[in-house]
């Protein structure tokens, strides 16, 4: 049987832009005195559900893996999203179990840097078949006052980073690779 270490549940306000020069966008990053958390490459298996979305993530080199299910806004610019995790010890049985009882969606492959900025979480992504993109996460309180407080904190770090309204994302990787292997 499959052993979970522990589940969390956030409300986070998210924002996710396409990026042509990584390197340009960690010299911006140290500029700002942002801190590196760590590297690491994720293969996140995104599974067809009625609502939100469910991902099984592996993380190259631990042996637990998280699933995560996430109802988030679709829309570009910061968006609200609340956030449930479950950590697992041994994956191997809830990646067979979701591969009898629901849809394999799509497959997302990428390698994320992560930094931190008072408060937000800054991700730099290479995704497999995609590009490099930016993400933001900040925990946020369930109220709308909290909410516009730090979507304004993400606003003005995208003007800090110099990321254009143009190239912000609305949909999650799952999505732009869907679509993609869709228009094959």
């Amino acid at each position: 049987m499959a052993e979970t270490l522990d589940s969390s549940e956030d409300r986070l306000v998210e924002l996710k832009a396409k990026v042509i020069n990584l390197d340009l966008a960690r010299k911006q990053l140290a500029n700002l005195e942002a801190s590196k958390v760590g590297t690491l490459h994720q293969i996140d298996t995104y599974f067809d559900v009625p609502e939100g979305r469910l991902k099984l993530r592996k993380i190259e080199g631990k042996r637990e893996a998280e699933l995560i299910y996430y109802q988030r806004e679709d829309v570009t610019g910061p968006k609200r999203s609340k956030v449930f995790i479950l950590k697992i010890r041994k994956p191997e049985p809830f990646k067979v179990f979701f591969d009898k009882v629901l849809e394999k969606k799509v497959i997302v492959d990428k390698k994320r840097e992560i930094y931190r900025y008072r408060g937000t979480l800054i991700h730099l992504d290479t995704v497999k078949g995609l590009g490099n993109f930016i993400e933001f996460e900040r925990k946020t309180k369930g109220s709308a006052e909290a909410f516009n407080k730090d979507k304004r904190v993400l606003e003005e770090l995208m003007r800090n980073l110099g990321i254009e309204e143009r190239n912000l994302i609305k949909g999650s990787y799952g999505d732009l690779l869907s679509a993609t292997e869709e228009q094959k």
